[in-house]
């Protein structure tokens, strides 16, 4: 029995969400539609292998939309945009989005760039990593329970993706880890050219380890290499 593939299609426009979904439906996918109030709470409520993102906007709001909706979410992200110069589909690619088109778009182009995308994104074998205690500058890293605890044996909540890079950085210990190994791990999948998941997920890291962002001492950033973790790390 083949997969039922089930997209959100996200855009202010009733017309525009209404003809996609139709659309969709007819070659097998199962759609939501949602306006961009309600995008949020849909990705929430139920399993979500695809967003279809409709801008309308102004360049800097739909490249913030981008970026809030990455940072949410690991969910591949199809961009629809108006044919405007201020917006770059570049920049749109390094804000998250897995894929770009410009309206109005030839539905079975769509049809296409989505299949192409779902299969892109299929989850293929995570490498195992090492399991067990990890001590660092006083925190802890329980591998085995993916559990961090802070100085104060106060546990702190991490996603799921940013509970597997973190594993993996101490796993490593002091050695440098690629930008390219630590996303195909958080997202399951091969990475993009203009991948910025990974960026996002180190700052929250950062930020739950309460490192500077400026002057980073436990997660450092080690330029054109990738990451590595900048403490002495105990393993048990």
């Amino acid at each position: 029995m083949a997969i039922q593939h089930h997209v959100l299609i996200c855009d202010d426009e009733r017309e525009s969400r209404s003809a996609l979904s139709a659309h969709l439906e007819r070659y097998g996918f199962r759609v939501t539609p949602a306006g961009r109030g309600a995008l949020a709470r849909a990705l929430e409520r139920a399993r979500i292998d695809v967003v279809i993102l409709g801008l309308h906007a102004r360049a800097d709001d739909a490249l913030a939309l981008c970026r809030t909706l990455r940072a949410a979410s690991d969910v591949p992200l199809v961009v629809l945009a108006p044919r405007v110069d201020e917006f770059d589909h570049i920049v749109a690619l390094e804000m998250g989005a897995d894929d770009y088109l410009v309206k109005p778009v030839n539905p079975r182009e769509l049809l296409a760039r989505l299949r192409n995308l779902l299969r892109r994104c299929a989850p293929g074998p995570v490498a195992p990593v090492r399991a067990g205690m990890f001590r660092f500058g006083g925190w802890r890293f329980d591998g085995v329970a993916r559990q961090l605890c802070d100085p104060h044996g106060r546990v702190v909540k991490l996603r799921n993706s940013e509970l597997r890079v973190l594993a993996l950085l101490l796993a490593h210990g002091n050695r440098v880890v690629s930008r390219l190994k630590l996303i195909e791990l958080a997202r399951g999948r091969d990475p993009l050219p203009f991948d910025r998941s990974i960026d996002v997920r180190i700052s929250r890291l950062r930020q739950a380890l309460g490192d500077d962002a400026r002057v980073p001492r436990i997660i450092k950033t080690v330029h054109g290499e990738g990451y590595v973790i900048g403490l002495p790390v105990e393993c048990s």
